[in-house]
């Protein structure tokens, strides 16, 4: 089986499809360099409001670094198009394995942010060679993510309950959980020293 079948089968855009597959050498080591290009009818989405409309131009080629395969890196080559938008202007495409200007896929992300749960950044950095600054982005990115979602299980579990204590503690201001009374003084007496 080719990992370009894999890729298309595994890895799914709907508007996308990973057309070659080449192996690279660059600097002395080799990486898998996997062309994407759209479908032939596909219109691009616009980065600002998320419709699809029609294209302008193309940019140049953009590297994305995906989930490296037996130790090979593999990057995600694409021709960026232009999205001639009537309430945004001329705007890059949104693409879906990317945010913004980030070179590393979203997959790739999620990926060296899961690792970097188990072991030191700078260990996960060497072990997928690739950069400390590359693993912060991607732990940043989970960190964000996560902030802006209530804590897992906790809301649903008091409301089943119905125990307001336990939905205030959840609650947040200023992005901080909130503790009801009786639990700040708690936690006051337990600071005071004795």
């Amino acid at each position: 089986m080719l990992i370009r079948t894999v890729l298309n089968r595994i890895h799914k855009f709907k508007a996308f499809v990973c057309s070659k597959v080449a192996f690279v050498r660059q600097d002395d080591e080799f990486t898998l360099e996997v062309t994407v290009v759209p479908r032939a009818n596909s219109r691009p989405v616009c980065s600002g409001c998320g419709q699809k409309r029609p294209g302008y131009d193309h940019l140049g080629e953009r590297h994305f670094e995906f989930v490296p395969l037996w130790g090979i890196a593999v990057f995600f080559v694409y021709v960026m198009r232009r999205v001639d938008c009537p309430t945004c202007g001329v705007v890059v495409e949104s693409v879906p394995w990317a945010r913004g200007k980030h070179q590393l896929t979203t997959t790739y992300a999620w990926f060296l942010a899961r690792w970097a749960k188990l072991l030191s950044w700078k260990e996960v950095s060497e072990v997928f060679q690739t950069s400390w600054e590359k693993v912060f982005s991607a732990v940043s990115m989970a960190v964000a993510w996560g902030l802006g979602r209530p804590a897992s299980g906790q809301i649903g579990r008091a409301r089943r309950r119905g125990s307001r204590r336990t939905q205030c503690r959840w609650r947040s201001r200023l992005g901080r959980p909130r503790l009801p009374a009786r639990d700040r003084e708690g936690l006051a007496s337990c600071r005071t020293p004795r």
